[in-house]
């Protein structure tokens, strides 16, 4: 896998299109599906890094300011951390899952605790305001989004949680902080803030690298 991730790096940093480079390694190391889908989530150019690194903002940069989150996005990383799946620290500085169940996510045994951790974070980052959008399109995502308004009223939070049919334009059209791991939204936004990655940080856990 490192070597892969290596020869990777090598081709992206020198132009070479990402999907035909990692399509090209992961061939050559006859990777499976589940190698292939960790490296297109993992591993960036050093322009594509630095940009999106300069953009990240500290756990505790964000006192004081409206925070946009893409709620599926970042309700799943934090469900695969306390069910002890593997999360990768990314090339750009971003945690991840590497779970890709996005259009069959279905609420678990975890989903509530999941919920309450981000809403501590959130809470602790002293964000002014915050809104989470989840997909209209995925199954109950009405129920969960209702389930987030009730933690988020729990936790003292000013802030909401609605349904969307666009959630990735909603996304780069707000512009400002936005809390997701969708590399195209970082690419269109001014900042973003990784909600995982914090709370691993905060509960003494350690994403994988390679």
């Amino acid at each position: 896998m490192r070597d892969a991730a290596s020869d990777i790096r090598y081709l992206l940093n020198r132009g070479y299109p990402r999907k035909g480079a990692i399509k090209f390694v992961c061939d050559h190391y006859r990777m499976d599906a589940a190698g292939r889908h960790i490296l297109t989530r993992v591993v960036y150019s050093e322009i594509v890094s630095s940009e999106r690194r300069a953009k990240l903002l500290g756990c505790k940069q964000a006192a004081g300011s409206d925070i946009l989150i893409d709620g599926f996005n970042v309700l799943i990383s934090v469900e695969c951390m306390l069910q002890d799946e593997p999360l990768y620290m990314c090339d750009d500085g971003l945690v991840r899952d590497t779970r890709g169940v996005f259009h069959n996510y279905r609420q678990g045994s975890v989903t509530g605790q999941a919920l309450s951790e981000i809403c501590t974070e959130i809470r602790d980052m002293g964000a002014a305001r915050v809104l989470m959008l989840f997909d209209s399109q995925i199954s109950k995502s009405g129920e969960l989004a209702k389930k987030s308004r009730q933690h988020l009223l729990s936790s003292g939070i000013t802030g909401d949680a609605v349904v969307s049919r666009r959630v990735d334009h909603d996304l780069k059209s707000y512009g400002r902080i936005v809390a997701t791991g969708d590399g195209a939204v970082i690419d269109a936004v001014e900042k973003v803030i990784c909600i995982p990655r914090c709370i691993m940080s905060r509960l003494g856990k350690k994403a994988l690298r390679i």
